[in-house]
């Protein structure tokens, strides 16, 4: 009829645009967030890498780790050995690849360990009054005064043994080493939390909650913790590199893994001694070290960008 109105124009406004509208997702927010971050997409990508190279390296390269040629001492790199070989023959590739695992293995966990329980600490005396909240602050005061190295000696030489026996030889060392470590790396990440939760629970959005009747855990779980993760994140990404340090001294000293096995601080500590005349055996490890902590640094700032609610991208 000449008269009549096209229903789409008689349709609501507002039905149009609500009908255009994308669904919001969360896992799609966080990513949009993570890769406008392209160092930590890049880092990702470097980390990714090296973390399949120490897993499926040794497959594709299969040399024995320990084998010794003294016909083949300290020669740079080359075709028949890519990464050069050590002073006594043995070929670094092998050995790096194998010992990526372990020192990957021990930094990240020991970089968990540290952040699960400084975040534990620092919010329970965060959110905590009086008491609590000295006794915990100073625990963590005792805790930065002591010296650490002795103390990981002493722990490592007398529960080596057991730990041993009941979970073999590597694991036991494994388990033992990342505990210590991580046990002695928590403090700062606790008292950045701590300081991330006093500022927090006195804010509007908390005082709202707590005045609709959440209880003390909810004010943790949903308002607190979320908004003070992205600088806990980085801050416990920093314990990636002290952790590697630590485990590669304990090697050095005896304490750690057995000198058979290599690890990346272990082979840049068996290279000191010949840093002039044949530096692309510490060139190698040292830069296998820094580019894994250089890259997990990156992913930890571009995580803060994803956690951090009140970052609009």
């Amino acid at each position: 009829m000449a008269g009549s109105t096209p229903a789409s124009l008689t349709a609501e406004p507002g039905a149009a645009v609500q009908a255009a509208a994308p669904r919001f997702s969360p896992a799609l927010d966080a990513w949009r967030r993570f890769r406008r971050h392209r160092m930590a997409v890049g880092s990702t990508v470097i980390l990714s890498i090296m973390a399949l190279a120490v897993i499926v390296g040794p497959f594709l390269w299969p040399v024995a780790i320990n084998e010794i040629d003294f016909s083949a001492m300290l020669q740079p790199p080359s075709a028949a050995h890519p990464f050069g070989t050590d002073d006594l023959g043995q070929d670094l590739l092998a050995r790096m690849l194998y010992g990526g695992r372990i020192s990957l293995s021990v930094g990240l966990a020991a970089m968990m360990v540290s952040i699960v329980v400084g975040t534990l600490i620092g919010s329970i005396a965060g959110i905590s009054r009086g008491s609590v909240d000295a006794a915990l602050m100073w625990l963590t005061d005792l805790f930065l005064s002591l010296p650490q190295l002795p103390l990981l000696l002493l722990l490592i030489y007398l529960f080596r043994d057991t730990l041993k026996g009941l979970l073999g030889p590597e694991g036991g060392i494994f388990v033992m080493i990342v505990a210590v470590i991580g046990g002695f790396r928590w403090m700062p990440v606790a008292r950045l939390v701590r300081a991330q939760f006093l500022s927090l629970r006195e804010k509007e959005f908390v005082e709202a909650a707590r005045a609709l009747g959440a209880s003390t855990p909810r004010q943790v779980v949903r308002h607190i913790l979320p908004n003070a993760l992205g600088p806990v994140i980085v801050a416990g990404t920093i314990n990636v590199a002290d952790a590697i340090i630590a485990e590669s001294t304990l090697s050095f000293l005896g304490l750690g893994f057995p000198p058979d096995t290599p690890t990346w601080g272990r082979i840049l500590f068996d290279a000191k001694d010949t840093l002039d005349t044949s530096p692309h055996w510490a060139l190698i490890a040292g830069a296998a070290i820094f580019l894994a902590v250089l890259t997990i640094n990156f992913i930890g700032d571009g995580l803060r960008d994803v956690l951090d609610p009140r970052r609009v991208l």
